[in-house]
């Protein structure tokens, strides 16, 4: 990982803090997916966005981030066999969002995730981060909604 990258991936963290603690945090939407390596669903995943004709700006492992700060915060306990999220997001829409409401630039980027948790292995998790849809900007938002409802069903397939 550069510098670039790790500097971005904190940059994101601290970004996602203050939802994460807000009333109105956004909800997750997830589905599991059964008969299928966590690489193939990955793959399916990447493909579902890539094939919506968006870009992945950025992938973030999660599930190797906790195996190796783990012991540094005091716990030896695996989360993930594997984790990982996605981010990007649709020129079109987040100027519609955002042209509404600057403030709408708190619902960037998109994120999308995938993982397998250690007590359910074979067991597949995709879903992605619901934006809040509220206020100026709501057409684009539910928009956008929909449209990484749709990335995630894909992925299913």
């Amino acid at each position: 990982m550069t510098v670039g990258s790790k500097l971005f991936a904190a940059v994101l963290v601290a970004a996602a803090l203050p939802l994460v603690s807000s009333a109105s945090a956004a909800e997750g939407v997830s589905y599991t997916r059964k008969g299928v390596g966590y690489a193939d669903a990955r793959l399916d995943l990447e493909n579902a966005i890539v094939g919506q004709g968006l870009k992945i700006d950025y992938v973030g492992n999660i599930g190797a981030m906790l195996q190796r700060t783990g012991a540094d915060v005091g716990s030896s306990e695996p989360v993930y066999r594997n984790g990982e999220f996605f981010t990007f997001c649709s020129a079109v829409l987040s100027r519609a969002m955002m042209e509404a409401d600057p403030a709408n630039i708190s619902q960037c980027p998109y994120v999308m995730f995938v993982y397998e948790h250690v007590a359910t292995p074979g067991e597949i998790v995709i879903g992605y981060r619901k934006l809040t849809v509220a206020g100026k900007g709501a057409k684009a938002l539910e928009q956008i909604n929909e449209l990484l409802d749709k990335i995630a069903r894909d992925a299913m397939r």
